[in-house]
């Protein structure tokens, strides 16, 4: 294979870079205090398959309407591909390819046997009906059918998809495989293979690293003020695990606005937007605030857990919390990431911070391979447990290398992935 240097800049951070540029900027950062060769960056650079499908689907009022799908699927040399199917209007291969690399990451840190994947389709689910979107689906599922499997690639629930989705997506693999096959999908109902504790994982995953993180900076969570950009399934789960530990949540945002209240929410009484879209904004408190504002509150910690780049050059110096912990994917970018490395603002990584989903999607495969379900005890017990570990990974990491938290996550996730390629090394 020749060597063709990564798309990356090692000049300053700028705002103009897209998601994929700013993964291969990470990548290049932590290769750098790695002794990894060339030939594995450039492999490492680029997703195995790139799949890209024309899905066409009837409408209710009888005409044919032609969707674009994709699925990137980027290095399975630890196991089979893993990632989520989304459908939103700005999915893109350039988007998919820097997410599924994301997750070839984030599953490396949390020593999970799998690879990367991202996909979905073109849409707006919200001009779908119901019957729209089971028809879409499953003629997307016929058209990825060659290209997935449990032991191939296996799609989560994103953007815009839900269990339901799932449920069709199975129920279609499964009819055309001749049987029954559950673990083509994880995020699924129950009762059908899914796995209790697989919806609210994400957030509590993000609060056991949140949790983890103040005790190593001495702050402790009962004395911790907290703000939350995202109330959503991950925010407001994050949300009410701290305020059980004793956390003092003062503020929570949705796409509707923000509310802050000095003396702390009571989050199990403040509706998450999936719980209802304008919980937030109809909620008795003491005062509205923005989005933008809350990003900027005198707090311990922030959470930014609803869209990527929200941390950016133009509001990191004027971020006050003294932690931050990535509920969301890529919430920070380069340029922000780098002003908080020069004022000691530590920032947990969403590789780390939010791989609770993915890890509880590996809980939900092992249990529909043995066709043994855990209990909810088993899978939280498990989740936390997982968390820990990796967070202490990363931390030793942090310590013996003398490097940002992200660096560390990259390393300790780039060791691993280099271990498992040099093993197998390279047919033929």
């Amino acid at each position: 294979m020749s060597h063709v240097t990564p798309t990356v800049d090692t000049e300053p951070a700028t705002e103009e870079r897209s998601m994929l540029e700013t993964v291969h900027q990470h990548l290049e950062r932590a290769v750098s205090a790695l002794d990894l060769s060339p030939d594995m960056v450039e492999q490492l650079s680029h997703p195995s398959k790139t799949i890209e499908v024309s899905i066409p689907v009837r409408r209710d009022s009888g005409e044919v309407a032609v969707f674009t799908g994709c699925r990137v699927q980027h290095f399975e040399i630890r196991g089979p591909f893993k990632g989520g199917l989304r459908y939103h209007p700005d999915v893109s291969t350039e988007e998919s390819t820097a997410l599924a690399m994301l997750m070839t990451w984030k599953c490396a840190v949390m020593d999970l046997p799998f690879g990367g994947a991202k996909g979905g389709v073109v849409v707006d689910p919200q001009t779908l009906s119901e019957d729209e979107r089971e028809r879409l689906t499953r003629r997307f599922a016929e058209e990825l059918r060659d290209f997935v499997g449990p032991t191939k690639d296996v799609p989560a629930p994103d953007l815009g998809t839900d269990d339901q989705t799932m449920a069709w997506f199975m129920d279609a693999y499964s009819m055309q495989q001749g049987e029954t096959v559950p673990g083509v999908v994880t995020g699924k109902p129950t009762v059908i293979g899914g796995s209790p504790g697989r919806e609210a994982a994400p957030g509590r995953g993000v609060a056991v690293v949140a949790r983890e993180t103040l005790d190593y900076y001495d702050l402790p969570v009962e004395e911790t003020t907290v703000a939350i950009q995202g109330y959503g399934s991950v925010g407001a789960n994050a949300a009410r695990r701290l305020d059980e530990w004793g956390a003092n949540v003062v503020a929570v945002s949705d796409v509707t606005g923000g509310i802050y209240d000095p003396t702390g929410l009571d989050t199990s009484d403040v509706p998450s937007h999936d719980e209802n879209p304008r919980g937030v904004s109809e909620y008795d408190a003491p005062q509205r605030i923005s989005n933008e504002e809350l990003l900027t509150l005198d707090v311990d910690l922030l959470i930014p857990a609803a869209v990527g780049d929200v941390l950016t050059a133009d509001n990191a110096d004027d971020v006050r919390a003294e932690i931050v912990v990535e509920g969301a994917n890529g919430p920070t970018t380069p340029a922000a990431d780098e002003i908080f490395e020069k004022r000691n603002v530590p920032v947990i990584p969403d590789v780390l911070a939010n791989a609770g989903g993915v890890t509880v999607s590996y809980f939900e495969w092992l249990q529909d391979i043995n066709r043994r379900q855990w209990s909810l005890d088993e899978v939280q017990s498990e989740l936390d447990s997982e968390m820990i570990d990796a967070w202490n990974t990363v931390r030793a990491t942090v310590a013996e290398r003398d490097v940002r938290w992200r660096t560390a996550a990259y390393i300790v996730a780039l060791s691993r992935i280099g271990e498992a390629l040099t093993a197998r090394g390279l047919w033929p």
